[in-house]
């Protein structure tokens, strides 16, 4: 490819065994030590640096320094949705990093992907907020309607803050387990917050996976329904 963006050294960098292992652990939203991310690739820390170095140069993730301690994290929300569709993309063709069990179960029920709900529950929240036209179809992909504008308004989010410098404020992100779009941007990022902080769901200091506060199921459903007109249907 002589012309454009040069695509096949991004996928060098990303498809090497360890460093897109590291790439799916800082999937989780949260910032994790060279000696975490060593772990994660199975790779010693001399390697684990070598590896985040080229990530750095590359752009694709970032590091901070805290005392004796560098963090790293991803660059942003372009390079969550590269990696998650790799994820979609590789679930597609049967490549798995993992075999399913009990662990694939809860990543495949409720998830982080980077700052935004992932899953099965995921995908249903994405959808009932379609339904209700509350999150319309947008030449740009997602945005509000009035509708939309007045709930999150009314339930406490910044809404015009959340198209700022230019970015709609909200997307779909294809799920790599369900094949169908769950809701990402900052909308996705401020909803997934508002239930974790009213603790529908908690969070799994070792893995990607949300789990279900007490209650939790219950009180999803409620919002994804909040006129009960499924039960009564």
């Amino acid at each position: 490819m002589r012309d454009g963006p040069d695509i096949a050294s991004l996928a060098a960098l990303i498809g090497d065994p360890a460093r897109a292992n590291m790439m799916a652990a800082l999937m989780s939203g949260m910032a994790l030590t060279a000696g975490e991310l060593a772990h994660e690739a199975r790779v010693t820390p001399q390697t684990a640096s070598a590896h985040l170095a080229r990530l750095r140069d590359a752009g694709l993730i970032v590091m901070t320094v805290q005392g004796r301690h560098r963090y790293f994290r991803l660059a942003g929300p372009e390079v969550a949705a590269a990696v998650e569709g790799l994820m979609e993309l590789a679930a597609r063709i049967g490549r798995m990093r993992s075999r399913p069990g009990p662990r694939d179960e809860a990543l495949r029920l409720a998830r982080i992907c980077y700052d935004h709900l992932a899953g099965t529950l995921g995908v249903k929240l994405h959808d009932a907020l379609v339904a209700q036209g509350l999150v319309v179809a947008t030449p740009d992909g997602l945005g509000l309607s009035v509708q939309g504008r007045a709930r999150f308004v009314a339930e406490g989010i910044e809404v015009d803050a959340l198209a700022r410098n230019g970015r709609a404020p909200c997307r779909a992100c294809l799920d790599w387990s369900e094949r169908r779009p769950h809701l990402a941007g900052p909308l996705g990022a401020a909803l997934l917050q508002g239930f974790i902080r009213r603790g529908l769901f908690e969070r799994d200091s070792g893995s990607r996976a949300l789990h279900l506060g007490r209650g939790g199921l219950e009180a999803f459903e409620r919002y994804l329904d909040p006129a009960g007109e499924r039960a009564a249907g």
